[in-house]
């Protein structure tokens, strides 16, 4: 207990899922958490259920500067430092192929999913090199970031941008001397609400989100999905100092799945 006692943690998309699970974690391990979302009632509810001591939350569209300017004021307003960022928020959007897939659907996944994690950066580590405590960024990429998948081109775009954008600014920071980590989580198949939104993976006909216990059982080596606290495990052990030699990596919490 007390891995990260004292510490400020931000965590986007933290109303539900990963970011739901990362936000709890750090909460009881000590930092007082920032959950942010678009999902106000979920969001309310989990930094009630936290305690107002442990927690608040903010509504924050990750795709807008002027939201993540506010966002990092109040935090230096409220705790006068910043020492975790876990850019989590994003969106999954399926399409049977790249031919088909709309402009809108495009430019929006890459909004949410790598402006998103840019402005965060952007915005965040002025904040974090001020109060010269160093600091941890996770970046949540995906293993749709590192191997392709037939229906979600526009996702794996997003999520491989994640991965390099994450390593180059781990050695902007290394070269600065701040004391500042980035590193990127690439979750495998997750229980988790992202899987409604892309329902059917963009198959003509199909509506509703697939079986993971049985792609799973198909495809993952350990023939099991994952649970959002597989991943707050992970980030969990990069905002720590357990990991103050670990800049520039990529996590893989998948099951075997990009192995095989």
């Amino acid at each position: 207990m007390g891995r990260v006692e004292g510490k400020v943690a931000l965590v986007t998309g933290g109303a539900s899922g990963i970011g739901r699970a990362c936000a709890q974690l750090l909460a009881s391990e000590g930092a007082r958490v920032v959950i942010t979302d678009l999902q106000d009632d979920k969001g309310a509810a989990l930094a009630a259920e936290i305690g107002d001591a442990k927690a608040v939350y903010l509504r924050h569209d990750v795709t807008s500067e002027e939201a993540w300017i506010a966002v990092v004021e109040r935090i230096e307003r409220d705790h006068g430092r910043l020492d975790i960022l876990v850019n989590n928020a994003g969106i999954g959007i399926g399409a049977p192929s790249i031919t088909t897939m709309s402009l809108a659907d495009w430019r929006r996944q890459q909004a949410v999913n790598v402006e998103g994690v840019f402005l965060g950066l952007k915005h965040c580590l002025p904040l974090m090199r001020r109060a010269g405590n160093g600091g941890s960024i996770v970046n949540m990429s995906s293993v749709a970031g590192i191997k392709g998948s037939p229906v979600l081109a526009g996702y794996c775009a997003t999520k491989g941008a994640v991965r390099l954008l994450t390593k180059a600014v781990a050695m902007e920071c290394a070269n600065a001397k701040d004391g500042v980590r980035v590193n990127s989580v690439h979750p495998g198949i997750i229980e988790t609400p992202i899987w409604e939104s892309i329902a059917g993976m963009g198959q003509a006909g199909a509506n509703a989100p697939p079986d993971l216990d049985a792609i799973s059982a198909m495809s993952v080596p350990l023939g099991v999905k994952g649970l959002p606290l597989d991943i707050a495990n992970a980030v969990l052990w990069l905002a720590c100092d357990e990991s103050r030699y670990v800049t520039g990596a990529e996590i893989v919490v998948d099951g075997g799945l990009t192995v095989r």
